[in-house]
């Protein structure tokens, strides 16, 4: 059985793919952030505080992954 190895086409629609869903994900986070994530500043608590630090700890982990 011969199998045909993916051509850098595939990989490059792969990759357009994946990018367009990042495009997407960057989009919802930003609108989130305009909207200081569904959370009243006036009224923000320690676990608000943790879970955007949680957040915050996701995203510096991916930049690092993509040295940014």
């Amino acid at each position: 059985m011969t199998t045909t190895p993916k051509t850098n086409e595939a990989a490059l629609a792969a990759f357009m793919a994946d990018k367009a869903e990042i495009d997407t994900l960057l989009a919802r986070i930003a609108a989130a952030s305009e909207d200081h994530f569904g959370t009243n500043p006036e009224r923000v608590t320690w676990g608000d505080a943790g879970s955007l630090g949680f957040v915050t700890e996701r995203l510096k982990e991916i930049t690092e992954f993509l040295r940014v």
